[in-house]
């Protein structure tokens, strides 16, 4: 017994016993590199929520047919596990369909949510629910969506549910499959029972130095509110959607706003996490946009002198941060897909 007991000593904790996540919080802050969350967070006062986390690695985003991917082919190769062209919705490169890790989960018992500060139908969000060969099938992603077991999700679009060139009216649609529907984003924090949809915009929602306010960590928080509440566990995908648009315009002050807005969802995140324990989150970028760089500024002043290469995307690598149970796998330095097989596997869906 005593030599059991000394050789027990020397064995990791974690070899012994590797905790396993319940759910999985997956959360996307589109276009955001490096210099991107590191300007985030010398603006908001030298400190990100994100910088809680203890384990950190990096993402090869190269897609099938570029070097540098599109937020489509970034994004479903996070929800597939399968590299493909710029462009695709949740098919492989010769167009087939490949079954999703949201859906995938459904079908095991999960609940589902998505929550995104663009149309629902956009590329990230439309990977893990959709299949089409091409992005702006917007018609057809919300058609697709029907089709899907989502149970809460936020974002805009709207008008592709309720003027549609086929004469189909989808909100009526939402309400006969029991959808709780909103069209407002203050209406998120009144939202009591799912499965539960709010459209926060007609077509594209306002940035966050415009008129979109706090819908996004206010969204994120009923989210992770309503999909725990139940005995099941839950698959969340979260997206600071706009961080992309503002690298897109060179907008530094935009990056920056939109950062420390995608920031604060991530905080809630974690808070469930650190006192659920049963929850790994999981955040990080299909790409980089801008080939944004800081070229001076002040940490004392809070100021950041940014500067740009590009109004596209580029080719860097891009961090993944993890936080909570099997937050260990994430370390290191491997494909874009590799993050699908590393959620499978904590979650035990293969």
């Amino acid at each position: 017994m005593k030599r059991f007991l000394t050789l027990l000593l020397f064995i990791p904790f974690a070899t012994l016993a590797q905790e396993k996540p319940k759910n999985i919080i997956f959360m996307v802050g589109d276009g955001m590199g490096a210099a991107q969350t590191y300007a985030g967070m010398i603006a908001n006062g030298n400190k990100l929520n994100l910088e809680r986390v203890k384990v950190c690695g990096f993402h090869k985003s190269y897609s099938a047919d570029n070097i540098i991917t599109d937020s489509a082919a970034g994004a479903t190769a996070f929800s597939t596990g399968k590299k493909t062209y710029n462009g695709a919705v949740g098919v492989d490169t010769d167009t087939v369909p490949q079954e999703t890790i949201l859906e995938t989960a459904e079908k095991k018992g999960f609940n589902s949510g998505i929550v995104v500060t663009c149309s629902m139908g956009h590329a990230t969000p439309a990977c893990f629910y959709s299949h089409v060969p091409k992005r702006k099938a917007f018609e057809d992603i919300a058609a697709d969506f029907m089709t899907s077991n989502i149970d809460f999700a936020v974002g805009g679009g709207m008008k592709y549910y309720a003027e549609r060139k086929d004469g189909r009216n989808l909100i009526d649609e939402l309400k006969k499959n029991g959808y709780d529907v909103h069209s407002k984003g203050e209406d998120v924090d009144d939202i009591q029972k799912l499965p539960a949809v709010t459209f926060i915009a007609q077509e594209e929602p306002d940035s966050v130095n415009g008129t979109r306010g706090d819908v996004l960590v206010r969204s994120t928080k009923k989210a992770i509110e309503l999909l725990s509440k139940e005995d099941k566990p839950f698959f969340l995908v979260v997206e600071g959607s706009q961080i992309d648009w503002a690298g897109h315009a060179n907008s530094s002050a935009g990056i920056i706003a939109e950062m420390i807005d995608f920031d604060k969802a991530v905080g809630a995140a974690f808070d469930f996490a650190e006192k659920d324990g049963k929850t790994l989150v999981i955040v990080t970028a299909d790409h980089e946009t801008g080939g944004y760089s800081i070229n001076g500024g002040s940490v004392e002043g809070k100021k950041i002198e940014g500067a740009f290469t590009t109004g596209h995307h580029t080719g860097v690598m891009i961090p993944v941060y993890a936080f909570g149970p099997g937050e260990e796998a994430f370390g290191g330095i491997y494909e874009n897909t590799a993050i699908y097989d590393k959620m499978m596997a904590a979650l035990n869906l293969k």
